[in-house]
């Protein structure tokens, strides 16, 4: 049996692309939580392993000639992971460069700025007095806006992300796009878009994955609701 993989993990789309991967791929692992609310990215030990302090991270201890090795960068990891496991990244070549190309999208593109997003929209506007920024508001949301349309697009030629296979792409981008409430997105004119996060939500790995440690994020009744149907749990939220 192989030996665990241990993950450095929070609750987070990034995190949790890494925690689904490793569930799909039927990968034993450890969690090895890293609270990033109160500053444990930056403790000695995280950063020899992850000099960016960042989750995630993982350690293999059979990498590469059978040396343990230390990889960080989400993009990264289910990169390693598919090419160690010989899954979800496309029976051909023309499908690996497919799905690079949407792994880079989300790394370089969604990630970042849904992430901005999620700072200006409910980070700051928790505060107390809240912190509200029209001109960030309106460049992010309308950014994020114009992805996934993109996204969407994309979805109405094929039935996954990078093809009509599932693959590590869609467990890099199904972990944020699920979040588009945080993002001051709707869904009504996003049908595609709708049906492959409700069709990836439905799968086994993916909810097990997403629902690692759920208890230590904070999520408002209507999150839960969203994220309950995009997983199969129940069908009664309406979604705008």
């Amino acid at each position: 049996m192989a030996a665990p993989i241990d993950l450095y993990y929070w609750t987070t789309p990034n995190g949790w692309k890494v925690s689904i991967a490793l569930e799909e791929m039927g990968l034993p692992y450890t969690v090895k939580l890293v609270d990033i609310d109160n500053g444990e990215q930056n403790n000695p030990e995280f950063l020899a392993l992850a000099p960016n302090a960042k989750i995630p991270m993982i350690v293999d201890p059979e990498g590469p000639d059978g040396a343990p090795i230390a990889v960080f960068e989400s993009g990264a990891i289910l990169q390693y992971l598919a090419r160690k496991t010989g899954q979800f990244y496309g029976p051909t070549e023309r499908d690996r460069v497919s799905v690079d190309m949407w792994v880079m999208w989300q790394m370089s593109g969604l990630g970042p700025i849904a992430g901005q997003t999620h700072h200006f929209l409910r980070a700051l506007g928790r505060r107390n007095p809240p912190v509200v920024h029209d001109y960030p508001n309106e460049r992010f949301t309308k950014e994020v806006a114009r992805l996934y349309k993109v996204l969407d697009e994309q979805l109405g030629r094929t039935r996954y992300v990078a093809g009509d296979f599932y693959s590590i792409a869609d467990m890099c981008i199904w972990p944020w796009a699920s979040q588009w409430m945080r993002q001051g997105q709707t869904m009504h004119d996003k049908h595609n878009m709708r049906r492959w996060l409700v069709e990836v939500g439905h799968r086994p790995a993916v909810r097990k994955g997403r629902l690692i440690e759920a208890h230590r994020r904070g999520e408002d009744p209507d999150e839960i609701a969203h994220r309950e149907e995009l997983m199969g749990v129940t069908g009664t939220h309406k979604v705008p």
